[in-house]
């Protein structure tokens, strides 16, 4: 299930440009309000298959009108100026009965989401929420990012495996890592194995060529003592294959880090 959440700031403030992680625990609090234990269940367990851990859910996160400012004299790192107090936060699971109907009663009990930083604490006032009709998934869909899609896996390098972000031109890896990641998403939400062939993505190649940068970097825990940098890729896609996996990806996210506000998509 898709909801659609209208958010109001009562002072038109600046937003940390990283704002994933923050966003992220507001929005785990309010899960906390519509019922505590199964809160610390998702952020501290979570849905686990196959030695890899699930939350289920992605958002994204939109601003009516706001500008980018560049690094103050302070030297804060930058930050969305909101030009207008107005945003909306999209926000969709798969798992109705416990992620979705939590997260609504928190809604209603709080009434506010707060976005906290090293700099400021900007509260937005929950104007509305409405659930978004179900979306006809078939066999191959078209769609546009809300939120980057990071897919990843382990590279060489001086002789160590490290993590490695894929990038658009990594078309094989992109593929088998993207199914196998919706296969164990599947596995969880149903609870049983499919049986399926491999997913085909295929770029929008008029916007990688009219783009000269298409990955996004994004900071989690930008002011701790170990940042994470995060690359995503940022293009309208099609993907073509088991409709069921597609519509698994579609509910809890596409990709890696999910529950980060990564890998959201609206279908074009």
């Amino acid at each position: 299930m898709r909801l659609v959440i209208k958010l109001k700031s009562s002072t038109q403030t600046a937003i940390p440009v990283n704002y994933n992680y923050p966003l992220s625990a507001a929005i785990y609090n309010l899960l906390r309000f519509g019922s505590p234990e199964f809160a610390e269940f998702l952020h501290d367990k979570g849905y686990v298959y196959n030695n890899k851990t699930y939350k289920l859910f992605t958002f994204a996160l939109k601003f009516e009108n706001a500008a980018i400012r560049k690094s103050d004299s302070s030297g804060r790192n930058l930050s969305f100026i909101l030009k207008s107090p107005d945003a909306t936060l999209y926000i969709s699971s798969p798992m109705i009965d416990t992620f979705i109907q939590n997260f609504v009663m928190g809604t209603f009990e709080k009434q506010s989401l707060t976005i906290n930083s090293e700099y400021s604490a900007n509260r937005f006032e929950i104007s509305s929420i409405e659930s978004l009709p179900e979306t006809q998934i078939t066999g191959r869909m078209k769609f546009s990012l809300l939120s980057p899609l990071v897919l990843s896996t382990k590279r060489n390098h001086n002789g160590q495996l490290k993590q490695y972000y894929l990038r658009p031109d990594d078309t094989h890896e992109i593929n088998r890592v993207l199914t196998q990641n919706l296969i164990n998403k599947y596995k969880l939400v149903y609870n049983k194995e499919i049986d399926t062939e491999e997913l085909k993505l295929d770029w929008d190649k008029t916007y990688l060529d009219s783009h000269e940068r298409v990955t996004k970097k994004v900071t989690i825990k930008e002011t701790s003592r170990a940042p994470i940098d995060i690359i995503g890729i940022q293009a309208p896609f099609t993907l073509s294959g088991n409709p069921e996996l597609i519509k698994i990806g579609y509910a809890a996210g596409f990709g890696e880090k999910n529950a980060m506000g990564f890998g959201m998509v609206e279908a074009i």
